[in-house]
C-alpha cells in the first residue's frame, strides 16, 4: 500500500472513530438530560460498533506491533463488537422498533413498542436521527403495524390492539394554515366531496362517508384529531376510516369561501388498500 495513502486513510479512519465518540458521549448526555433518544434505538449499538471498526483499522494502519499485539487488539475489537452485537439483539427482542422514512424524505415516523407490555409509544423526531416520545398509544397493541404515507406530511399507522380491535394513530408533520394557528379539520372541510366510488359529507351534525353502496355516520364525538391535517372517524371504539387533508388543500379563514385543494379518505384496515383522492362538490 502507498505510504501516503496508508497515512491518509489512517488518520480519516481515527478522526471518524473519535468524532463518533464524540457524538455518542453527547447522544447520552442528550438522553440523560433531555430524554433524547436514536428514532431507531438499535442505532446506538450500530454506531459503538463502526466506531470500534474505525478505530481498529485506524491502529492497525498507524501502528507497528507484533504478532502477539496484533492478536490481543483484534480479540479486544472482537469481544466488544460481540458485546454490542449481543445488546442490540437483546434491545430488538424487548422493543419494536416501527421507523419510516416519507416519500419525499423529509420527515421520519418513528414508534417504539414495548413487546412485553404491548404500550406502544410515537416518537416526535429531529434530524432523521434523534426523537422524543410525544405520546403513548391509548391502547396495548398486538401483531404488526401497517404505515401508510397519505402525504409527504401525513402517517397512518394502522393497528391492532390486544382485544383485536382495529385503531389508526395519524402522525402529522405540518399544516394547511397561515401562520401556523390551529384549526379544526372537520369545519374546514365543510360541505360534499366525491372520488373513485366514494364520497364524504361534512355538516353540522357530523361527517357521513359513502363507499361502494355502504354508508355510515359519525358524530363529532366520533371524530378524533391528529395535529392540524387528520381525523379518524371511530365507531363502537374502532378505528373505521381516516380523513386527511392533501397538500393543495388550503384552510379559509372565511367559513363562507370554498375550500381550495382536495382531501383523502382512508379504510381503516389491516389489508392492503390505498387512499381514495376526493375533490370538493359543493356546500350541503
Amino acid at each position: 500500500m502507498n505510504e501516503h495513502f496508508k497515512k491518509f486513510s489512517g488518520w480519516a479512519l481515527l478522526l471518524l472513530a473519535l468524532g463518533l465518540f464524540l457524538w455518542q458521549g453527547g447522544f447520552l448526555y442528550l438522553h440523560a438530560k433531555f430524554q433524547v433518544e436514536y428514532s431507531d434505538g438499535r442505532l446506538f449499538y450500530m454506531i459503538n460498533i463502526f466506531s470500534i471498526i474505525c478505530l481498529g483499522l485506524a491502529l492497525l494502519l498507524f501502528v507497528t506491533a507484533t504478532r502477539k499485539w496484533r492478536v490481543a487488539g483484534g480479540l479486544i475489537m472482537v469481544i466488544v463488537i460481540l458485546t454490542n452485537g449481543l445488546l442490540l439483539v437483546a434491545d430488538a427482542r424487548k422493543t419494536n422498533n416501527i421507523v419510516s422514512l416519507s416519500p419525499n424524505l423529509k420527515h421520519v415516523l418513528s414508534m417504539k413498542e414495548d413487546k412485553k407490555t404491548g404500550e406502544t409509544t410515537y416518537y416526535r423526531t429531529y434530524y432523521y436521527l434523534l426523537a422524543r416520545p410525544k405520546e403513548s398509544f391509548p391502547y396495548p397493541t398486538a401483531g404488526d403495524f401497517k404505515v401508510k404515507w397519505i402525504a409527504n406530511d401525513v402517517a397512518a399507522v394502522t393497528y391492532k390492539a390486544a382485544d383485536q380491535t382495529i385503531h389508526q394513530y395519524i402522525g402529522t408533520y405540518g399544516d394547511r394554515g397561515s401562520g401556523g394557528s390551529y384549526y379544526y379539520v372537520g369545519p374546514s372541510i365543510h360541505g360534499r366531496w366525491s372520488g373513485e366510488n366514494a364520497e364524504v359529507i361534512s355538516n353540522q351534525e357530523g361527517i357521513t362517508v359513502r363507499q361502494n353502496g355502504e354508508m355510515d355516520t359519525f358524530n363529532w364525538d366520533q371524530v378524533v384529531q391528529f395535529g392540524t391535517l387528520a381525523v379518524v372517524l371511530v365507531n363502537n371504539g374502532e378505528a373505521a376510516w381516516t380523513i386527511s387533508l392533501n397538500e393543495n388543500f388550503v384552510v379559509q379563514s372565511d367559513s363562507s369561501v370554498p375550500p381550495i385543494g382536495d382531501i383523502s379518505l382512508y379504510k381503516a384496515t389491516m389489508e392492503k388498500n390505498e387512499p381514495v383522492k376526493l375533490t370538493y362538490k359543493g356546500s350541503e
